[in-house]
């Protein structure tokens, strides 16, 4: 895929999720690059039919780069627990119900933990972005950070999970966290320096 970003570009977040809109135009505005949500254009969701994070992050950016006609950014990521095998995963949304509560997907989190019986908190966010422009091509990054699972949930900062998930190296959960710090540290921004290596222009 060539380097189609730059100073002055027009993106569209493929992302009816307010935080993930919110935390991407926050790592794109210093470059200049302008952010419209996909929800702001009024493109439909499209279903989320791929088995691993990067696949549904290419079905939502392709389809709001059709839908628009314009580059659009897709982001996919999820909680990981170790010792629940990796879910929630791509189902993290999912855990919350049809109305998407993270504060029930959380006590759900907790609630199988405690049934497990596993003493391993241990647990990874992982990102996954995906660009796409109109005429079908793509490309797709990833990112992962590591910390541990507490409880009871910490911080109203953040979104999802972040209240009960402490990075590796830190005393804080996400929720917690000076935004500027999470953003430093985080599995999107981890994606995000992939793309932007690999898809940005300097001017």
């Amino acid at each position: 895929m060539p380097k189609p970003l730059h100073r002055g570009s027009r993106l569209v977040i493929a992302s009816y999720n307010e935080g993930k809109v919110r935390e991407l135009g926050e790592l794109f505005a210093p470059l200049d690059i302008n952010c419209l949500s996909a929800a702001s254009l009024g493109l439909p969701e499209p279903d989320e039919t791929g088995e691993s994070f990067a696949e549904n992050a290419l079905i939502k950016a392709k389809a709001a780069a059709k839908g628009s006609g314009q580059l659009a950014l897709s982001d996919d990521s999820g909680l990981e627990v170790a010792a629940l095998g990796g879910e929630p995963g791509i189902h993290s949304a999912r855990w919350g119900g049809p109305e998407k509560d993270f504060g029930q997907a959380m006590t759900r989190v907790n609630r199988e933990l405690e049934s497990s019986g596993a003493a391993d908190r241990t647990a990874n966010f992982t990102c996954a972005l995906a660009l796409a422009a109109p005429d079908g091509l793509a490309q797709v990054f990833e990112g992962k950070v590591f910390g541990t699972i507490v409880w009871p949930p910490r911080g109203a900062r953040g979104f999802g999970y972040d209240p009960i998930f402490v990075p590796d190296g830190y005393t804080e959960t996400f929720g917690e966290m000076d935004p500027k710090l999470k953003n430093q540290l985080s599995h999107r921004m981890r994606a995000f320096e992939q793309l932007m290596n690999a898809l940005y222009v300097e001017d």
